[in-house]
């Protein structure tokens, strides 16, 4: 909030969290037009509700008295309570953290916590209300998302890959230092925020402000507990002693989903847009990849993300297609053969130049590198930004 609450008058949104900043805007306007209204316990306030014009305004799951109720409805304003029973709050204007998720881990085990609970309910053969409470969610979760990286305003990179890397395995310490190297240059690593190399990827941005020898420690501390089968809780409490042992470390993100609930969510991602919808997850993360998404070795899910993103760079305006880094010219080529298919679509298209197919992480990060400085450049297109297609 500005230290001037009149400043925000002027703008046509006024996003409204708490009490005090109710107060503080009520006080210089006589129009409620453009408020949004999050969570606040009005009930005391109903007598400045009153004398406010309340058309344009839109109120979630604030708290109201009666005549408050009727006043703004009548007025204009459209007021939508919480969904009873629904353990997420579907108007929350922030994203989440994994120690909101992983609340309680340590006192009763992964299954109190609120990440599984949600997961639990969202099973449930819930009626029109749970719909309700999911998509309102999804879509408050989508704005959040957007407002954190506006102000963030670093190139978001994309890591994809196998959620059943193992910790331990070459692939884990393949995906870590990948995300490292990304993280270091300046961008914001992205991931699909679940274990595997998704977690790597957010560990190794998390430990990008750390001595470099940092990251393979971290693992061989992480490879004690190698996966999140059997215990999730195990798994989890693994990293949490990483993080506490390299705490403040660089913030990443992670788009996880409830779709997945045998899937837990990584702690290494700083904030975590998690939604229920999985199609609204996968659009939601490749679409904000602004700065391209490297592609590690795995199976169907990382396959699809190849070619939704190749489909939006098909269908993009000259000068921006963002990069796509496919690493492991073996597995690429031979036991998942989406290369020769991409690289077809490519051909004579304005994102041929953005794509590249690289054996290892330090070439995937340096033609991510090349990319965003042909940007700054202005000379996105030209062969000097990426190796040309390879075979």
């Amino acid at each position: 909030m500005t230290t001037d609450p009149s400043s925000r008058l002027h703008r046509r949104v006024v996003d409204i969290d708490s009490l005090g900043e109710f107060d503080a805007v009520a006080a210089f306007s006589r129009s409620m037009d453009g408020w949004r209204v999050r969570h606040v316990d009005l009930t005391e306030r109903t007598s400045v509700l009153l004398r406010l014009a309340p058309a344009g305004a839109l109120f979630l799951g604030a708290r109201l008295a009666a005549p408050a109720i009727v006043h703004l409805e009548a007025g204009g304003a459209l007021v939508y309570p919480d969904v009873p029973g629904a353990p997420v709050d579907e108007f929350r204007s922030a994203l989440y953290g994994p120690d909101e998720l992983y609340d309680g881990l340590a006192a009763a085990g992964y299954p109190a916590t609120p990440d599984a609970r949600v997961y639990a309910w969202s099973q449930e053969r819930g009626g029109a209300e749970q719909l309700v409470a999911k998509a309102l969610h999804d879509a408050s979760i989508g704005a959040a998302l957007d407002s954190w990286l506006a102000a963030d305003r670093r190139p978001v990179v994309g890591v994809m890959g196998g959620h059943a890397v193992q910790r331990g395995d070459a692939a884990y310490a393949d995906a870590a230092e990948l995300g490292r190297l990304l993280a270091s240059a300046g961008f914001l690593v992205a991931t699909g925020g679940g274990p595997g190399a998704m977690e790597a990827a957010n560990l190794g941005a998390h430990l990008s402000t750390a001595p470099p020898d940092a990251v393979g420690e971290a693992a061989a501390m992480l490879a004690a507990v190698p996966s999140f089968r059997p215990s999730v809780g195990a798994w989890a409490q693994a990293a949490q002693a990483v993080r506490t042992r390299w705490a403040g470390g660089a913030s990443s993100l992670g788009v996880p989903t409830w779709h997945y609930g045998h899937e837990p969510p990584n702690l290494f991602a700083s904030h975590v847009a998690k939604y229920f919808q999985n199609s609204v997850r996968e659009a939601t993360l490749l679409e904000r990849c602004t700065g391209g998404v490297v592609f590690l070795p795995g199976a169907a899910g990382t396959v699809q993300e190849v070619f939704q993103d190749a489909c939006e760079n098909f269908y993009a305006d000259a000068g921006l297609a963002a990069p796509m880094v496919l690493v492991g010219r073996q597995h690429w080529t031979e036991r998942v053969p989406a290369w020769p298919l991409l690289r077809a679509l490519a051909t004579g298209r304005d994102f041929e130049r953005s794509i590249a197919l690289v054996d290892d992480v330090t070439a995937a990060a340096d033609v991510i590198a090349a990319h965003a400085a042909g940007a700054a450049n202005g000379t996105v297109g030209t062969s000097k930004l990426a190796p040309p297609p390879q075979q």
